[in-house]
């Protein structure tokens, strides 16, 4: 029997307190302060009732609308800045709420691994569970994993770091909610069954061309979705890989694309291969506004599924990964299925620090939208097969675009330069009163994401220079006299999926 933490799947909305309460950050004697924030990808997920681990196999993990793991985010400023790089700067635990909540490093790291029982009399590696977390700071920020359990309710999580100047300590709380009874579609989860892998038409092992996959479809409290009058699942195909001359089945359907009906949450179709060897990439969609996909699709949940395809197994030929250098833009949706080749299938991957913004999940499915600075990535991924065999390959990932609030170019260790405002009065001679200066006008504007997508500004602190008033529209102009000075402040964009913070700084004279 396995011997796991009991986790809860959470959902969080993000939260930013100062120090000490909220106040904003240190009140001691130095002029740096520090504040922090928390937030998390998702604020809604659904209970895990057979406390799957994350990592454990290829039907759970962090990438690719991982089903039952959130990702939390933290960042800490400093003076308005990014805190420079430390170890173990952050401090987090979970604060209050469930009791089978659990914290997690899914970082592949052998420290953050335990050993537990595979069901088959061996052992298996699986990420370790922890109510508190250390994390280590890169420019000011870091992020770790929440994954649920079976007990639904809130979950409060906190993180904390201390200005090491005065000691004074910042912290940040997320609430969490798990397993909603809602009666909505929460989750789309398809199952490769055995063998898991297919072979290529007219292949000369005699390998199976052609899988079953179910689906399962499940609201938020991890219930069967009510059955629909309608399909109420929607399978395609995405153009990629293996994907020429293969085919879905369902009944009388067969294409590219099919719709499947589910009956008490359970619904089943095929995969059949074409001539060529890599990956067949499938994403399965419901529609948690009404479960129905033959009327549109109005609010969709998603997963992606990957089924390999081979000329042939067993050893022919040495495990490798057939991928060199892949190619993101920031601000963009991004999905690629990497190809692993030879060996025993069904393959297992893993990867060293991504790109912000970007996911792999255990199937090998890097996905995300990437907000990173432009540059060039080494990523180091592995590939296990069956027999445990590993392969690890040096990845270059190149991210292009600019990551950019108002010509910031990415660089987050520097504020943005907005312009300049004349805000102070001009002193006059008595009796004439003083003469006012320049008016103000500026919009922020944001090089990344769909630009079909309005993006909302947000500010901290909210007001952070006298004389000028700062909209949620992105435009900051005048409203009355000014004080000289130099004053540097966060901004955030948040574009859809895409949130973007940056100091930036106005000085007035």
């Amino acid at each position: 029997m396995r011997k796991l933490f009991k986790t809860v799947l959470l959902a969080v909305a993000a939260a930013t307190l100062g120090a000490c309460g909220g106040g904003g950050g240190s009140p001691g004697d130095t002029s740096l302060p520090y504040t922090i924030s928390l937030k998390a990808d998702t604020t809604v997920l659904p209970i895990n009732l057979a406390n799957e681990t994350p990592g454990f196999n290829n039907y759970s993990g962090i990438g690719a609308y991982a089903r039952y793991t959130t990702v939390l985010h933290v960042q800490a400023m400093e003076g308005g800045k990014p805190i420079q790089d430390g170890e173990k700067m952050f401090a987090c635990n979970l604060s209050g709420g469930l009791k089978s909540g659990a914290l997690y490093y899914l970082d592949g790291k052998d420290e953050h691994m335990v050993e537990v029982d595979d069901g088959k009399g061996g052992k298996i590696k699986v990420p370790g569970a922890y109510r508190n977390i250390t994390l280590d700071s890169n420019a000011g920020g870091a992020s770790f994993h929440f994954h649920a359990g079976d007990e639904a309710g809130p979950v409060q999580i906190r993180c904390a770091v201390t200005n090491p100047a005065d000691k004074q300590v910042s912290s940040a709380i997320v609430n969490i909610t798990v397993g909603a009874n809602t009666g909505q579609v929460a989750s789309v989860v398809g199952t490769i069954q055995a063998p898991r892998y297919l072979g290529t038409q007219g292949n000369k092992q005699n390998l199976p061309t052609s899988v079953g996959v179910s689906v399962d479809v499940k609201d938020d409290a991890n219930q069967p979705i009510p059955n629909s009058a309608n399909a109420n699942v929607e399978v395609s195909i995405i153009p990629f890989g293996a994907s020429a001359g293969a085919r879905l089945l369902s009944g009388s359907q067969q294409g590219s694309a099919v719709k499947v009906k589910t009956i008490n949450g359970i619904g089943q179709f095929a995969v059949s291969s074409g001539p060529s060897s890599g990956v067949i990439l499938l994403q399965l969609t419901g529609d948690r506004a009404d479960n129905d996909v033959t009327n549109g699709i109005q609010d969709a949940v998603k997963q992606l599924r990957v089924v390999t395809v081979h000329q042939f197994v067993g050893g022919l030929s040495d495990l490798s990964i057939r991928d060199t250098e892949l190619s993101v833009v920031n601000g963009m949706q991004y999905t690629f299925a990497l190809t692993g080749e030879g060996g025993e299938p069904p393959y297992k991957w893993s990867s060293s620090a991504l790109p912000a913004g970007l996911t792999l999940s255990a199937d090998g499915i890097l996905s995300g939208t990437v907000a990173a600075p432009s540059g060039d990535y080494n990523v180091q991924f592995a590939i296990e097969d069956a027999l445990g065999v590993v392969v690890k390959k040096n990845i270059k990932i190149k991210v292009t675009g600019n990551f950019d609030i108002d010509g910031c170019d990415g660089d987050l260790a520097k504020a943005c330069e907005l312009p300049a405002w004349k805000g102070v009065p001009v002193p006059a001679v008595p009796p004439a009163p003083a003469k006012p200066r320049d008016n103000y006008l500026h919009t922020l504007s944001l090089s990344v994401g769909d630009p079909s997508i309005p993006v909302v500004w947000t500010y901290t602190p909210t007001s952070p220079v006298p004389g000028l008033s700062f909209g949620a529209d992105g435009v900051i102009q005048s409203t009355g006299d000014g004080t000289a000075g130099t004053y540097t402040f966060i901004v955030t964009a948040t574009r859809g999926s895409i949130v973007i913070k940056r100091p930036v700084k106005i000085t007035v004279s």
